[in-house]
């Protein structure tokens, strides 16, 4: 019923934010209750196994057993943080993505290469990635790069929504900034794949300047077939399938469909229809922005994400370009292109 694996590049599950810790969050914007606030994050962080809570969109056992998996775990840094308040926020959640990879360690290992995935499967385990969503991580200096490729990141959301020290976001209009265009090419210099998406559309060409190395849009998807400014364009699409990078399709409601009602399998189809269309078969994966945005409820476990490859099918595809979307393009990407 399954296919062989399943590689997801993006979700919010590591830090994603309950009602309690936004709260936490706005107080450390505050300088009398930020140290207490500060304490009541950390305290959370250490004693929370993030990563196999019921009732998440993800969760280590949930994934059906006869699903290879591999999930990219996304630092979530708010846009509200900066400088070295969002570099703490960063350090904070690193160490507890370490701390669960040791408690969890006989059903999840920690993963930089497509080597250690495949090793991870092999053992029966769940592959885990450490990723960042948002470069304000970064502070501002970058030497913190090296700092991030030692901890094990492997790619990195250039922006959320807003502008940061890198470039700006789709809520906003500038572009990519000097700093930018220098964290860029360490990103590279480093094995840290540049992540594409949240960027506008001037910050994305900006970036194409500079980008040497195939990048990822870790959770975006055909702004043809739905008209949100969070998703790619078709020549967006087209220059990313001339670049061989890789683009994962995001579950959320509002970027699989315009105007009011749920969003259905058809609607998902429709954006694979229009990359395949553009050229992009080879590029296309899954990155479903789990624990990060409001998903279908036919697609809000991981069973159910395992479950589009019979979806997919049902379509027409063949099984090997249903196996391709779901985890081949990914794993050949990351073997081509990640390297400690």
């Amino acid at each position: 019923m399954y296919p062989y694996a399943l590689i997801d590049l993006h979700c919010d599950t590591l830090t994603g934010l309950t009602a309690e810790d936004q709260a936490l969050l706005e107080s450390l914007q505050n300088p009398v209750r930020r140290e207490t606030a500060a304490a009541a994050l950390a305290e959370k962080a250490r004693n929370t196994d993030t990563l196999d809570l019921p009732g998440r969109h993800f969760s280590l056992s949930a994934i059906p057993e006869e699903v290879r998996w591999c999930q990219c775990c996304a630092i979530f840094v708010p846009d509200e943080l900066k400088g070295e308040a969002a570099a703490a926020y960063y350090d904070l959640h690193r160490r507890n993505f370490c701390r669960q990879m040791d408690a969890l360690s006989d059903r999840v290992l920690p993963c930089r290469t497509a080597e250690d995935i495949e090793t991870a499967w092999n053992q029966n385990k769940t592959a885990a990635i450490l990723t960042v969503e948002n470069g304000s991580a970064l502070a501002g200096r970058l030497e913190r790069v090296s700092v991030l490729a030692r901890d094990g990141v492997r790619m990195m959301t250039l922006t959320w929504n807003g502008e940061n020290e890198i470039a700006s976001g789709s809520a906003t209009g500038h572009g990519l900034s000097r700093f930018g265009r220098e964290a860029v090419r360490e990103l590279e210099r480093c094995g840290i794949l540049a992540d594409v998406s949240h960027l506008n559309d001037h910050s994305f060409d900006d970036f194409l300047t500079v980008a040497r190395r195939p990048f990822v849009a870790s959770h975006s998807n055909a702004r043809a077939v739905c008209g949100h400014r969070r998703n790619l364009t078709d020549g967006q699409i087209r220059e990313m399938a001339a670049r061989d990078c890789l683009i994962g399709l995001n579950f959320y409601r509002d970027f699989l469909r315009t105007g009011d009602g749920p969003a259905a399998p058809d609607d998902l189809w429709r954006h694979i229809e229009r990359f395949l269309v553009l050229g992009a078969e080879h590029c296309l994966a899954l990155g479903s922005d789990a624990d990060g945005a409001d998903l279908p409820a036919w697609l809000d476990r991981p069973d159910k994400f395992a479950g589009l490859y019979q979806l997919l099918l049902d379509r027409g595809l063949t099984a090997a370009q249903a196996e391709g979307i779901l985890w081949k393009n990914s794993l050949e990407f990351f073997r081509k292109n990640l390297f400690k």
